[in-house]
């Protein structure tokens, strides 16, 4: 890792502040699933990506697509912190006017590089980015993260089938596995288990890791990178509200922002990961 595992630790606590004081300024918003994810975004942004937040456009730029747009807090914070906009600007969360809307607008926020939210739709146009980069001879990348109830989509799988149909080595597919949905555990609302299985079974390149685990999340990438003639789907365990003591593996935390004094206690939970990790 170019940036040291500590500096993405500390990165990763800083985008779950962002995301907490994001969704509790918008009185709205999905905190669960973004702090789940925030170590995978960190990595992303931080590490993996060929991206430059002075060029957003750049035409060799490599692409993200996040599929359960809903995690858009989880987005933003890292755009945020990696320097794509103020990060005074996360607490303009969905209010009227801002361009920091519910969910991703590639149209107004810079380093959005495809509107997304209606769920299974975003792995679809990841899958056509990677096309058109094996189209043109462009070496760029292309990541997409899907939420796990997310799969339950019957689109999700008739993207991964063309996916491994054309070879699409440029294309990595996260499904953030916190095991959670709105409606409740996923294995209870509509299992989509074995989830490993059913990548393999569609002719993809599998990694099952824990996604809240920087050295397993860096060997994920590193390995995907190496893989020739098929794409990479990283499932990734993670902890839904991971890092909030009260949202943590809490199905109530989905879609719901904190209250004040809720607000008080999730920053002082984070501060404490902070200053731990300022001892290392």
């Amino acid at each position: 890792m170019s940036m040291d595992k500590l500096m993405l630790m500390k990165t990763a606590n800083e985008v779950r502040k962002d995301i907490v004081t994001a969704v509790h300024s918008a009185k709205a918003g999905h905190p669960g699933g973004s702090l789940s994810a925030a170590d995978i975004f960190t990595y992303l942004y931080f590490e993996e990506m060929n991206i430059d937040p002075k060029d957003p456009k750049k035409a060799d730029r490599d692409r993200f697509v996040l599929s359960k747009g809903h995690t858009a807090p989880g987005l933003y914070s890292v755009l945020a912190e990696r320097g794509y906009f103020p990060q005074e600007d996360l607490k303009t969360l969905r209010h009227t006017g801002s361009y920091l809307q519910g969910h991703p607008d590639m149209k107004h926020i810079p380093g959005v590089d495809m509107s997304s939210g209606s769920l299974g739709q975003g792995i679809s146009a990841a899958v056509g980015m990677a096309i058109s980069a094996k189209l043109s001879n462009a070496d760029y990348r292309v990541y997409t993260l899907l939420g796990d109830g997310e799969i339950q989509e019957g689109q999700v799988w008739e993207a991964s089938m063309l996916a491994a149909h054309r070879k699409l080595d440029n294309l990595v597919v996260i499904v953030d596995n916190n095991n959670l949905q709105i409606d409740g555990a996923i294995d209870e609302v509509n299992s989509p288990y074995p989830i490993d299985k059913k990548f393999e079974a569609f002719n993809f390149h599998v990694i099952n890791i824990d996604g809240n685990d920087f050295d397993q999340i860096d060997a994920a990438f590193k390995e995907a990178k190496t893989v020739k003639g098929q794409p990479t789907a990283i499932i990734a365990k993670t902890l839904k509200g991971k890092g909030v003591s009260f949202m943590e593996n809490q199905v109530g935390w989905h879609g719901k922002a904190p209250n004040d004094e809720e607000y008080k206690i999730a920053m002082e939970d984070l501060e404490k990961v902070g200053e731990a990790l300022c001892q290392k």
